[in-house]
């Protein structure tokens, strides 16, 4: 493997911005804010959008030769922080026996009024 493994979602997005969906450098790996992808958005609450973006990070970690259980941090950003109870119980299905250190909090919007929900992770791998 290369020092540098960049892993792309594929979204439209990425070539306008300039950015991967995860890198991996060294052993650590870094997932970039994800939200759910379609189906996923329109009819779904903020539990189903955070179940799906957890999935696309499990995605995004397994190329990168990781797993959720090499997470060490997430950072979560909500629309209304009412529904933290969604985005936790969520979180807590994929990395309860894991147990990252985890930031929550609150934001005005995400990129599309649909989401409700975005999610970064980093994980470090043992050497």
């Amino acid at each position: 493997m290369t020092d540098r493994l960049n892993i792309p979602s594929g979204g439209p997005f990425e070539d306008v911005y300039g950015y991967c969906r995860a890198v991996r450098k060294g052993n650590q790996v870094h997932v970039a804010g994800t939200c759910a992808q379609e189906p996923n958005i329109d009819g779904c609450d903020t539990y189903q959008q955070s179940v799906s973006a957890l999935e696309i990070i499990a995605q995004a970690l397994e190329q990168a030769g990781s797993s959720p259980a090499d997470v060490v941090r997430t950072i979560t950003y909500v629309t209304d922080i009412t529904e933290v109870d969604m985005v936790a119980r969520a979180h807590f299905e994929m990395f309860g026996d894991v147990r990252p250190a985890s930031t929550l909090v609150q934001v005005s919007a995400l990129i599309d009024p649909r989401l409700t929900v975005e999610i970064e992770a980093y994980a470090v791998l043992d050497d």
